[in-house]
């Protein structure tokens, strides 16, 4: 990427690399759930994209004011795609106003992108606690400790720990405790309506493959209509 800076005040990307991957994709060579196709995609980035279950969510307000923001995948089940947050935060005082959301990955490495839009819902508390367990004990303890989206004052979140710890009975010599599952913690599940594959090809002439739900077909076995959109 040629990157210049004309004025103090600008800033212009002059030129790109092209993409040339050499697979293709098409509605005929994809599989008929987009959740299998995913599968398939991330276990062929494995050990080529650092982190390819980074994705970037994107939710709105009541009136459709737009906030978008980096999260990691943790889940991808037979209803969608799941993440774990604070159910106090932005984003999630968002999904509750305005249940949709949009998530997106980018793996750059192999030119492949790839684009859901859906509605939202809560796991159960079942879920969350399943995976809270799992989590290193430093992030159980950091999920009590933080207000995320909080305004707060330099220092306050490593007070707040202190006081979590004492709580816990946690110190310095211990490398696990049985920390419970925070209330307003746990996991949102994007249920997607929409799913798209994108990879790169020259002159921008790129793959695109949609899948669309079927109306009216079951959250928990939907039926697809797959088609190549134009790039």
């Amino acid at each position: 990427m040629d990157v210049i800076i004309p004025a103090p005040d600008q800033l212009k990307v002059l030129s790109h690399n092209q993409y040339n991957t050499p697979e293709h994709i098409s509605p005929t060579s994809v599989s008929p759930s987009p959740f299998e196709q995913f599968r398939t995609w991330v276990t062929e980035v494995q050990g080529i994209v650092p982190e390819p279950e980074a994705m970037s969510i994107s939710t709105a307000t009541r009136t459709g004011i737009p906030s978008s923001r980096f999260v990691l995948l943790k889940q991808l089940d037979k209803r969608g795609f799941v993440f774990f947050t604070n159910y106090t935060s932005r984003k999630s005082k968002e999904l509750l106003e305005n249940p949709h959301a949009a998530l997106a990955w980018y793996w750059k490495e192999v030119s492949r992108q790839v684009r859901v839009v859906g509605r939202v819902e809560k796991i159960t508390k079942e879920e969350s606690e399943e995976y809270f367990k799992s989590r290193p004990l430093g992030s159980r303890l950091g999920a009590w400790a933080s207000e995320q989206s909080k305004v707060i004052a330099e220092g306050e979140v490593a007070g707040r720990l202190k006081d979590v710890e004492a709580r816990f009975g946690v110190d310095g010599t211990r490398v696990d405790a049985d920390i419970p599952l925070p209330e307003f913690w746990g996991g949102w599940r994007i249920v997607p309506d929409e799913v798209e594959f994108w990879m790169g090809k020259p002159s921008r002439l790129h793959d695109r493959i949609r899948y669309l739900r079927v109306p009216e077909s079951s959250g928990d076995a939907p039926e697809w209509k797959i088609e190549r959109l134009s790039p």
